[in-house]
This record gives C-alpha cells, sequence and structure tokens, in this order.
C-alpha cells in the first residue's frame, strides 16, 4: 500500500490547474473549431468566448476589457511593457528605473536596453526585501522614461510600496510598469490604486493553464508601446497572432474562480504559512527571509544554518515539492540573486527554502511538510562538516 502523496509547496512556480478550469478548456478543445479572427459563425463563436474571457480577467484586477491584451505568459508580458514602452519613449528620454530583485524578465530585458543605448538604474531593496517610493524618488530625473518594479517578490513574496510609487511617477509623467505575476488572484489587485500604467500577470500562477497570460495597458492615458512581433494585428497590434480559444477561456475562468474565493482564501493560506513557519522554527538558526509583512501569503522563504538548499531538496524527494529559487532561474547553478541582493551570503542564500501554499493545501499538509523538514534538516545536520552552523549571513 503506497504511502500518502507528496506535498506540493511550490504555488509560487506554478499552482495546480483547477479541475473547472481543465474541464472548461477540454469542452472548447472537444467542440467545433473556429479561429477568433474569422468571420463565420464558428469564428464569431470562438471571438464571443475570448471577449468573455476578456472580462473575467480584466475584472480580477478592476481593469476595463478593453484594458487586456492576451499574451503567452507574465515573461511575454513584461517584455512587451518594459521593451515596448521604453523602445516607444526613446525620443524623450532614455533613462529606466528598476530594482537588482525583480524576475528576469524584467532583469533581462533592461540588461537589453542597455545595449541599446539606455541607461538604467538598477535599486537596491533593503534587508526587509522592500523597494520603497523614497528610493524611486531619488532615482528619478528629466530623462526618465520608465519604472519597472514588481508589486510582490517572487521569491520572498514581499510587497513593494506599489501605490506610492504609482503617484510618484504619475506626477512626474513617468511610465510605471509592474510585474503582478505573484499577487493577481492572491491578494487585492486594483490597477487603478496601483497607479501603473502597465501590470503583467498570468494564468497559471491562480490556477489556469500554463501558456496565456495578460499586459494591462492603461486606456486614458494610453501609453505608446512598440510590438514585440509582427503579423495578424490581433490583440490591438500588440500581440499578433491566432489565440488558442481554450487558453483565454481557461484563463478567464480561473481569475473568476479566483476572485471569488479571496476573501477566504487570503486569510486562510496566509494563517497556513504562519503555521509552517512556527513548527520550523523550532529548529535552532532557522531565519526568515525577507519581511513576514507586507507579503503576499502564500510565500515563506527560510534560511537552514548549515544545510545547503539542494540537498535538502534531495532529502526531501517524494514527500515534499519545493524549490531553492525562482522557476525560471532553476537552470542556472548559482545562489539566488534576490537573496544576496538583501544581503545574504552566497552560503546563506544556498542553504535558504522557498517553500509557497495555496488554494488546495490544507493544514494537514503543512504539518506533514513542517515534520518531515524538520527532520531533515537535523539529519542534515547530524552529517555536515563541523563549523556548517557557523555560515550565518
Amino acid at each position: 500500500m503506497s504511502g500518502p502523496a507528496s506535498v506540493y509547496l511550490d504555488y509560487a512556480a506554478t499552482a495546480p490547474v483547477d479541475p473547472r478550469v481543465a474541464e472548461v478548456m477540454a469542452e472548447c478543445l472537444r467542440g467545433p473549431a473556429g479561429n477568433p479572427s474569422s468571420v463565420h459563425p464558428g469564428g464569431r463563436r470562438a471571438r464571443a468566448r475570448v471577449e468573455r474571457a476578456r472580462a473575467q480577467v480584466a475584472a480580477l484586477v478592476s481593469a476595463a476589457p478593453a484594458a487586456i491584451v492576451f499574451t503567452s505568459g507574465a515573461t511575454e508580458s513584461d517584455n512587451l511593457g518594459v521593451l515596448g514602452a521604453a523602445r516607444a519613449a526613446r525620443d524623450r528620454g532614455r533613462h529606466v528605473v528598476t530594482s537588482r530583485t525583480e524576475h528576469r524578465a524584467v532583469l533581462d530585458a533592461c540588461r537589453r536596453l542597455e545595449r541599446e543605448g539606455f541607461e538604467v538604474t538598477w535599486l537596491r531593496p533593503g534587508v526587509d526585501g522592500r523597494v520603497l517610493a523614497e528610493q524611486v524618488a531619488e532615482a528619478l530625473r528629466p530623462d526618465t522614461v520608465l519604472v519597472a518594479l514588481m508589486h510582490a517578490n517572487n521569491e520572498t513574496g514581499v510587497v513593494n510600496e506599489i501605490p506610492e510609487i504609482g503617484r510618484l511617477c504619475r506626477g512626474r509623467g513617468v511610465l510605471l510598469h509592474v510585474d503582478a505575476a505573484q499577487t493577481a488572484g492572491r491578494i487585492p489587485v486594483d490597477v487603478e490604486t496601483l497607479g501603473a500604467d502597465l501590470v503583467a500577470f498570468t494564468a497559471h500562477k491562480l490556477g489556469g493553464p500554463a501558456g496565456i497570460g495578460a499586459l494591462y495597458v492603461r486606456r486614458e492615458p494610453r501609453p505608446a508601446l512598440d510590438p514585440l512581433l509582427f503579423g495578424g494585428g490581433q490583440e490591438g497590434g500588440l500581440r499578433p497572432g491566432t489565440l488558442a480559444t481554450h487558453q483565454p477561456v481557461g484563463f478567464g475562468l480561473a481569475c473568476e474562480i479566483a476572485a471569488a474565493a479571496l476573501p477566504v482564501e487570503e486569510p486562510r493560506v496566509r494563517a497556513l504559512r504562519e503555521r509552517l513557519w512556527s513548527r520550523l522554527a523550532v529548529l535552532d538558526r532557522v531565519e526568515r527571509n525577507g519581511a513576514a509583512e507586507p507579503s503576499v501569503p502564500g510565500i515563506l522563504n527560510v534560511f537552514f544554518a548549515g544545510v545547503e538548499g539542494e540537498s535538502l531538496l534531495l532529502e526531501l524527494e517524494g514527500i515534499v515539492e519545493a524549490s531553492s529559487g525562482s522557476a525560471c532561474s532553476s537552470a542556472r547553478a548559482e545562489p539566488s540573486y534576490v537573496l544576496r541582493a538583501l544581503g545574504r551570503s552566497d552560503a546563506a542564500a544556498q542553504a535558504s527554502l522557498r517553500l509557497s501554499l495555496g488554494r488546495f493545501t490544507t493544514a494537514e499538509e503543512v504539518d506533514r511538510a513542517a515534520a518531515a523538514l524538520v527532520a531533515a534538516v537535523r539529519r542534515l545536520r547530524a552529517l555536515a562538516p563541523e563549523g556548517a552552523m557557523e555560515r550565518v549571513a
């Protein structure tokens, strides 16, 4: 008889697809064919489903449906927002502000802009992981055309001062691009409250399918964007290509489900995260990376002194599924650049795990995962060379 299934604690990388979402997508795939751009009845049916999904996605972030551009995910949305906005404004200025703890979709886009002649100011967050409005204010210049910052960090869950930064940018006539991949569907997100001109988010973080995301583009005043792709003119010419109807349909339902569940799920998941932390804190020499609040509810990043994170994951294989950093950086054999930017040493960054919870996480799973983690840390510490416990920074 097989034991219990492994505990999935990697929601920050991708959330399990909600069964209701999978069913509506399968229904689309089983149904009659139709290109949403075609004018025949099949095409019109597909278009109607896409536009209903657009409205569902828009409602999650309190936006107008016409402000939503479908993309292949948050990476493309970040690229379109950052590269598109900066390039379109290059005649007015070539200065961009971002932070050292952004997702690689923003970091690498900004590095690309540097190769194109832009100057980028790289802000460093405080030890709590937050980027503050006063830092942005000090970085702004007359030639600044774009500020690109994440709403919440994908490794620590810490929430930045985006509404304050939004008001600052609006007053200075500077565009603000926000990566909300970790917050949309997990905490309330209102694009007007954020003060953002561009907001990137994605389906697979909130119970929808991978391969579909969105970029919110403010309607009034509408920022100019240079497209990255060229073709059939779909999505207002910003993201050409035939939409796979089942993808936005699944995204739309996932957003509707997340919005309806938010008042219950946000406090429930936050309480489970704190339950997990309280059970891990029985260990000596464990520390939380980043501030406990303000944060998204489901991300807990923990430093275990004297234990290498990848070794801990191997020890937990088949018991707990988690990660030692961002999934998009897992192929790089290096310590987390996010934790190093917060002042952690390479050794401390490598001794940290990101544990992320979500809609299907239960209290029983949290307790089981915590017990397994505590036992694994104690086993590995017993095997560690003398002095390993001193690697704290």
